[in-house]
């Protein structure tokens, strides 16, 4: 063996260990902060179960026609912080998390986005909420309202799209971000914690809102989730589009991100916007 060879693969094991030392202090710096961040976070909700697994669904507010708000993909329900503190002067309005998502638990079964509208008429259902409901969905979730509705014809009284992907071609067919796929991963050694990589989308959100997006921005169990759903979100527009909506229904379109994901209503301008258009769909329902 030449002394070149012997020094490369000497350079090579002090290589390798830095990357492993590297690699085990992110892991461990993930798992500290993240102990902390579920002492610091508790579900501000209730955890209803499902089937195996249990979601959790905040609702605030009185009045009805109840809205139920459907976030985007990787979203949570403290996502909609702006627009439900608005909406719930007005009426009775629940947001919720998603199987794998937020404070929801995965449960065994996997990721199918068929099964989502149906996980949330049994939750409502259990929680005791009652509709008819004016559903509102954003990006992802804007699908997903459309199959509700499409399913639950008797338990929706007006939709509300935001950035509607089932609607628009274009949309439906955006590329993924490459990064997409390595989000856990990249979150189970520290990297996206320490870089702000995804966390920085939730700078507009105030206080503990905005400290529990950044939380779970960096948490590799909601973005292993999180992935799955940016993944198939053409697919799953594409199933919303095929199903058929009752033209009687009232029905209301708003355009207000088209970002890459995660779309997030993080100002209060933009959630304004969302706002009214609510109120507009609790207004035809109450008539």
């Amino acid at each position: 063996m030449t002394v070149f060879s012997q020094r490369a693969r000497h350079i090579a094991f002090i290589v390798a260990g830095l990357i492993t030392f590297i690699a085990l202090a992110g892991v461990t710096y993930q798992s500290v902060a993240t102990a902390l961040e579920r002492r610091k976070f508790p579900h501000p909700g209730r955890l209803i179960a499902v089937g195996d697994h249990q979601l959790h669904l905040h609702c605030v507010g009185k009045g009805a026609p109840t809205v139920v708000l459907e976030g985007p993909a990787a979203g949570m329900s403290m996502g909609w912080w702006w627009v439900q503190d608005d909406v719930a002067k007005t009426t009775r309005v629940c947001s919720y998390d998603r199987a794998g998502l937020g404070w929801s638990e995965a449960g065994d079964g996997g990721y199918r986005a068929a099964r989502v509208p149906d996980e949330l008429h049994t939750l409502l259902e259990r929680a005791g909420e009652r509709g008819p409901f004016v559903i509102v969905g954003h990006e992802l979730g804007a699908s997903f309202a459309r199959m509700y509705a499409s399913r639950f014809r008797d338990q929706t009284a007006a939709l509300v799209l935001l950035d509607d992907p089932s609607g628009s071609t274009a949309s439906a067919q955006r590329p993924v971000p490459r990064l997409v796929r390595a989000w856990p991963w990249l979150a189970r050694i520290g990297v996206l914690r320490a870089t702000r990589a995804l966390s920085r989308h939730a700078s507009g959100f105030p206080g503990e809102s905005g400290g529990a997006i950044r939380a779970f921005l960096n948490r590799p169990d909601h973005l292993a989730r999180s992935a799955l759903e940016i993944r198939r979100l053409g697919e799953t527009a594409r199933s919303a589009a095929a199903e058929s909506l009752d033209p009687a229904l009232p029905v209301i379109e708003v355009s207000v991100s088209g970002e890459e994901p995660p779309a997030l209503l993080d100002s209060a301008d933009r959630a304004r916007a969302v706002t009214r258009a609510i109120e507009q769909a609790v207004k035809r329902a109450r008539r």
